[in-house]
């Protein structure tokens, strides 16, 4: 079992730099302090997937290269996280598929109402993506070709979301709360990546010394660090005050497994 992980993005709602903004991380010419929205693309041997579906989806697609999606995975339906559904259109056409999207209903629910042209069968534009959504339940193993994926249940604030395990590698976005019975499913993972804002606590993300906390508690052999923003500080100086085998993730940074 061989798994590739890219970062296409490793910022916050905003990204970084933020528009007007004028923070000395945000003016920083150090291309790992630039942060495209949060997403990463996963190929587990032949099966390619993608977490999160952003508004700098199409720009992340062509940096990476990436050609085939074999399925679309939603941590939540925030705009960050879904805005560039559209976009997945060259898959569907050129690839002569119908791209199946996994996520919580409610979440399905949400990109039926916001993007309702796909899913408007008599009146179909002719440029829609071709999709099919499917539901996925807390702690739930669903099937992408022969590969499994379990579903894990977090909160995001007040907000149920989901992070994901496949094999050895979990990722985890977007959390503030994490279950018990949640880390005890995490157990055993080689690579974590798990989601910390800033230095300050934060109502609905996890601060750095959360997701350390978290961390702790998993035990994973690595952990990654992505979701930051620019409050977080300059990577290079974070990252040396980091514990062994915990990195900030970057944009366009590959691991494998």
């Amino acid at each position: 079992m061989a798994l590739k992980i890219y970062f296409l993005g490793t910022g916050t709602s905003q990204g970084i730099p933020i528009i007007g903004v004028d923070d000395p991380v945000c003016m920083s010419t150090d291309p790992k302090d630039k942060r495209l929205r949060t997403s990463v693309w996963v190929e587990w041997d032949d099966v390619s997937l993608v977490i999160d579906c952003g508004p700098d989806f199409r720009q992340q697609m062509l940096t990476c290269n990436n050609r085939r999606i074999d399925a679309l995975l939603l941590t939540h339906e925030h705009s960050d996280h879904t805005a560039g559904l559209d976009d997945i259109r060259p898959y569907c056409y050129y690839n002569d598929v119908v791209l199946p999207i996994f996520a919580q209903k409610r979440v399905l629910e949400s990109i039926v109402k916001r993007f309702d042209y796909f899913f408007d069968f008599k009146n179909r534009y002719p440029g829609a993506p071709n999709v099919s959504l499917h539901p996925i339940d807390d702690f739930q193993y669903f099937q992408i070709k022969e590969k499994s994926i379990l579903a894990l249940p977090i909160a995001h604030g007040s907000l149920p979301i989901l992070g994901y395990r496949l094999g050895n590698f979990a990722y985890i976005t977007d959390a503030k709360y994490i279950t018990d019975q949640t880390i005890q499913a995490l157990k055993g993972v080689d690579v974590l990546v798990i989601n910390a804002l800033r230095i300050e606590p934060h109502p609905s993300h996890c601060h750095l010394d959360l997701a350390l906390e978290y961390i702790q508690k998993i035990q994973p052999k690595k952990a990654y660090l992505t979701h930051i923003g620019f409050q977080l500080g300059f990577h290079e100086e974070v990252q040396k005050t980091l514990p062994k085998d915990v990195f900030l993730a970057y944009d366009n940074l590959v691991i494998e497994i």
